[in-house]
């Protein structure tokens, strides 16, 4: 997918209400896993995103740093992010917990 196009969210854009549900593409372009939540607030703020599985069955939720993902809104206006991990990288990392 080519986001060169793609609108860039503004500061006042990301929120939880905004953000969750995002599919998240990794570096090599893949879809990685989609944003289940935010936890946390401000520049300490983590994505939980839900990584593998199938139809949502038996994914694994992990954290990254939000600042780790750039979002956007494509042409029909549907919000996504993309990120330098790719999808194993993500599948390595711990399971986030609450």
């Amino acid at each position: 997918m080519d986001h060169t196009n793609h609108v860039r969210l503004g500061t006042a854009e990301l929120t939880p209400a905004i953000l969750e549900g995002a599919t998240i593409y990794g570096a090599d372009d893949h879809k990685v896993g989609k944003l289940d939540h935010i936890h946390g607030t401000g520049t300490a703020s983590k994505a939980v995103i839900d990584v593998g599985g199938f139809l949502g069955i038996g994914a694994k939720p992990v954290g990254v740093p939000l600042t780790d993902l750039e979002f956007m809104r494509d042409e029909d206006g549907d919000v996504h992010a993309v990120t330098s991990w790719t999808k194993d990288q993500l599948k390595d990392m711990p399971e986030h917990r609450h």
